[in-house]
């Protein structure tokens, strides 16, 4: 007869399933992401680029103020977001290597788009 936790500790079973998320997950559920906030005006990001550090997941709040449609767009990093005109969503950025990553407004081509800029910290 097997016996089950919570009948020798009552209420036990939710803090051990919470104890074990917590050790597979590292704390890595707990550590807060840094964030950057940008916004497109009409096919104009400001600030038109970001600096983060390499090796570092991060989030992008991304706000359309514009009057027409904004997508936020870089199919190498498969990263893809269409907003409404005065809507705003973020995407989360896996670590990136040292290097510049594009994006681009498809609605506003002639536009210069939006840079994640990833550099080696200096020493």
């Amino acid at each position: 007869m097997a016996m089950r936790i919570g009948t020798i500790f009552p209420g036990s079973g939710r803090f051990c399933l919470a104890f074990v998320l917590l050790l597979l997950y590292g704390g890595h559920a707990l550590a807060a992401l840094p964030v950057y906030t940008i916004t497109i005006t009409d096919g104009v990001y400001s600030p038109a680029s970001i600096k983060v550090p390499p090796g570092q997941r991060f989030k992008i709040i991304i706000k359309n103020t514009g009057k027409g449609p904004a997508e936020f767009e870089n199919l190498a990093l498969r990263v893809e977001k269409v907003l409404a005109p005065e809507v705003e969503s973020f995407v989360v950025i896996h670590p990136l290597k040292p290097g510049n990553y594009h994006f681009i407004d498809e609605f506003h081509l002639d536009m210069s788009g939006f840079a994640i800029v990833v550099t080696e910290p200096k020493n």
